[in-house]
């Protein structure tokens, strides 16, 4: 039976809950067994110290723990809330008021030609204010679930930096 290691294809299930204002604690995600989150240990993009606690465990594991925002996703930076000129979201003239709506994450790039998500916070006469924070910036994360599956990642999913098949990317 193989153990959660370095390219290692990793099924897992598991609660998200994080650490609210009032300190409680509020689920803000399920991964379920029918929709399971998969991946490829060390290549996920996911926090290191995520991959870390699950490191050694075997398929039929339990594990719960928590991550800080220093071992996730970082503190919530106000820097990262953006003016950016209502004119960039026009296509062909036309505002697309469907896809430009309070709440929407939206794909961005940058000047460099860098891909991310950005939440539209408001919309005014002439700008749109955009959150560039990931969404659990700044949260106390705790986990709480179970290994599904470890299997060795095929030779293909290791070139291609991701899963394939059942729980991953279709080709």
């Amino acid at each position: 039976m193989a153990a959660i290691s370095p390219n290692q294809v990793v099924t897992i299930t598991y609660d998200l809950s994080v650490t609210d204002e009032n300190q409680e604690k509020v689920l803000v995600e399920s991964a379920e067994a029918d929709a399971p989150m998969v991946f490829i240990y060390g290549q996920s993009g996911l926090p290191e110290e995520f991959e870390r606690q699950l490191d050694g465990k075997n398929a039929g594991d339990a594990f719960q723990f928590s991550l800080t925002p220093e071992q996730a996703y970082g503190e919530y930076d106000e820097q990262a809330l953006v003016e950016i000129p209502k004119d960039v979201f026009m296509i062909d003239g036309k505002l697309d008021e469907e896809m430009l709506q309070e709440g929407n994450f939206l794909p961005m790039a940058d000047n460099e030609g860098n891909h991310m998500q950005a939440k539209v916070i408001s919309i005014g006469e002439t700008a749109v204010q955009m959150d560039f924070n990931h969404p659990l910036a700044g949260m106390v994360m705790h986990f709480d679930g179970k290994v599904a599956d470890v299997r060795p990642a095929t030779a293909e999913e290791l070139a291609h930096g991701h899963v394939h098949g059942e729980g991953g990317h279709q080709h």
